[in-house]
């Protein structure tokens, strides 16, 4: 048979309870910031419904949720969430994008848009270095052509396109 047998071990990884209650408490404290806010904007009910009383409900749905979250975390047999090939995987599509929000008020979103395509398609993809280099070009130029120059929407810009008088 080529499915999985009792005796194999499972691949090395997180852990799913870990993770689960981490989520929950996280979602726990959302939760309360929504209800000491909306309590705070008044979550009553005189004469019509206050600036709180929607969020308090949604508040009080959300913190429900979360504690069944917490609550099914304990009653399920552990087992493991994301192995760690699998996580790496994940780590290798999120870095350039993690790279390129961080490089927007920098260097603009022109220039990080290109430093983003060139990470994006030397970690992820398997394209020639030439096809990455026009692509990253090709991309920026065109989207700063649609966007300032076509519609005039005012994009972040960087030191490059100061230099360049945009």
């Amino acid at each position: 048979m080529s499915g999985p047998s009792e005796t194999e071990t499972p691949e090395p990884g997180i852990s799913r309870r870990p993770v689960e209650i981490a989520t929950a408490l996280l979602l726990i404290g959302l939760a309360g910031i929504v209800l000491y806010d909306s309590h705070g904007r008044g979550a009553g009910w005189d004469g019509g419904p206050q600036n709180g009383f929607f969020p308090a409900r949604v508040g009080w749905i959300f913190l429900a949720a979360s504690l069944f979250i917490l609550w099914q975390s304990f009653r399920r047999p552990d087992g493991v969430f994301v192995t760690y090939e699998q996580l790496r995987q994940v780590v290798r599509v999120l870095g350039p994008h993690i790279l390129f929000v961080a490089l927007i008020q920098p260097l603009g979103i022109y220039v990080a848009s290109a430093v983003f395509i060139i990470a994006f398609m030397a970690v992820v993809g398997t394209s020639r270095w030439w096809s990455i280099l026009l692509t990253a070009l090709i991309v920026p130029i065109t989207c700063f052509w649609v966007f300032e120059l076509q519609f005039r929407v005012p994009l972040p810009k960087g030191p490059l396109e100061a230099m360049l008088g945009y």
